[in-house]
């Protein structure tokens, strides 16, 4: 039987092999990343039951820390293809020289961040955010501002371990660290064991905390797999053709992540002008989402893994099955999610707040969060293909049409000349997520119609 021709539908679909190879790796990722996100739902759970105010504050805070960190958290995955495509081929050195550079990278764009998070007030009073939550929002960002190289440090490991199939230790470090994170928000939002109740502001210090405690943590769990890779010193990280072929690789990616998470950031910023409760039920609603989102986020990061290694040790048609193999599992799972967020939305928004406005305001969004889902299952996925094979400019550009050309004007229109309000921003964000995942899997079928050939950077 002749084999089906790269590009075509048929090439996509994976065998038990793949399939079997996927979960294999996806579920400790999925793991990982529904317990970094619990970590987030236990924040805002914990604050909710202080008060309206609170909630929004933290809201607002993580969107600015985010709104910082992302374009940096979005270079530093450049790691993905390099080392997946240099553990492919069993180049031991690459996978040493890139953990190396990305460390330095990490402590540097982490500064640079931090600095940006510095002026939150004033930029607060500029996006016109509530008068009442600004400085509580401010101190939130204050306090975990601290925390930001560490959590750059703990991604480079994360996704060097990742790419070598060491994902135990993530695990351990993302179980250990929820309980430690619950400790520290129980002591400093309520305020026991002798310690003042700082409410938002004191779920900011947990959250640096925690992310100093997984650095530690994952980084002495890691240590006999690592060592060889961090030590000794090699002189060649510091060259300046390779360090800037590794940017050109992770600079698309970083503005892909922050045009996308610039996106959901704007229609934030967008509540707040609808006032303190419209901010506060959206905090709701976009956190159950982005829970959900956990999952095909660890498929589509186990994904970019399989299609990168196959990539490593040129076999072009494991690459396409595995790509079939992460949207298919992305697109079934955000089915699933998106009936539960259809049928039950009063239910799920209660968990975060008993306050009937806010309850009102998220019962109503949820619904469209099920609409989304789906397409926010493939987007990711295929986002995520794509950057197994180092094709990282034109998922930027898709974000652009996507989100800013398409989803934006919709959620402007709808949500102030029409006067539908908050629902009326999020049909904005169902748009662009439905244009993104359309023009990224007419991305994909193009790309991996061509020549699938291994990424190495000029200069090593």
């Amino acid at each position: 039987m002749a084999s089906p021709a790269r590009g075509s539908l048929r090439s996509f679909r994976p065998g038990r092999a793949q399939l079997e190879e996927l979960i294999r790796i996806a579920v400790p990722v999925v793991v990982v990343q529904v317990g970094i996100m619990l970590m987030g739902v236990v924040d805002t759970v914990m604050v909710g039951h202080v008060s309206p105010r609170d909630l929004a504050a933290v809201a607002l805070g993580n969107l600015y820390f985010f709104t910082c960190a992302i374009f940096g958290l979005g270079i530093l995955y450049a790691l993905d293809p390099v080392v997946s495509q240099a553990v492919g081929a069993g180049d031991e050195d690459t996978i040493a020289r890139s953990v190396q550079r990305a460390t330095l990278l990490a402590i540097g764009l982490g500064l640079l961040s931090s600095l940006a998070m510095a002026p939150a007030g004033p930029v607060f009073r500029l996006l016109r955010q509530p008068l009442d939550v600004i400085p509580v929002g401010q101190g939130y960002v204050h306090a975990s501002l601290a925390g930001i190289v560490p959590f750059f440090l703990f991604i480079v490991l994360r996704l060097t371990l990742q790419a070598m199939g060491r994902v135990a230790p993530i695990v351990v470090t993302v179980v250990v660290a929820n309980l430690a994170n619950l400790f520290f928000n129980w002591t400093l939002i309520y305020g026991h064991l002798g310690l003042p109740a700082l409410g938002a502001v004191g779920a900011g210090w947990a959250s640096t905390l925690a992310r100093w405690f997984m650095l530690l943590l994952l980084l002495a769990i890691s240590w006999p797999v690592m060592v060889r890779h961090l030590r000794p010193l090699r002189v060649e990280i510091f060259r300046v053709t390779p360090l800037r072929a590794l940017l050109g690789v992770g600079l698309p990616i970083g503005m892909q992540l922050a045009l996308e998470f610039g996106a959901f950031a704007a229609i934030g910023v967008l509540m707040g002008w609808l006032g303190t409760v419209a901010m506060a039920g959206h905090q709701v609603a976009i956190n159950l989402a982005s829970l959900t989102f956990m999952v095909p986020l660890g498929i589509a990061q186990a994904t970019a893994v399989l299609v990168g290694r196959a990539v490593g040790r040129e076999d072009p048609p494991a690459a396409r099955r595995a790509a079939g193999a992460g949207l298919g599992a992305g697109a079934l799972f955000m089915a699933c999610m998106a009936i539960t967020l259809l049928v039950a939305p009063g239910p799920l928004a209660r968990l975060y707040s008993d306050d009937p406005e806010v309850l009102a305001v998220a019962a109503a969004l949820l619904p469209l969060a099920g609409l989304f889902q789906v397409f926010d299952g493939l987007q990711v996925v295929a986002s995520a293909v794509l950057r197994g094979v180092a094709d990282t400019r034109v998922p930027m550009v898709v974000n652009v049409l996507g989100f800013w050309i398409c989803g934006m004007p919709i959620s402007l229109l709808l949500g102030f000349r029409l006067g539908a309000g908050p629902v009326g921003l999020w049909w904005g964000l169902v748009a662009g997520l439905a244009a993104v995942a359309v023009f990224l899997l007419a991305r994909i079928r193009q790309r991996f119609g061509g020549e699938l050939k291994r990424l190495v950077l000029a200069g090593h």
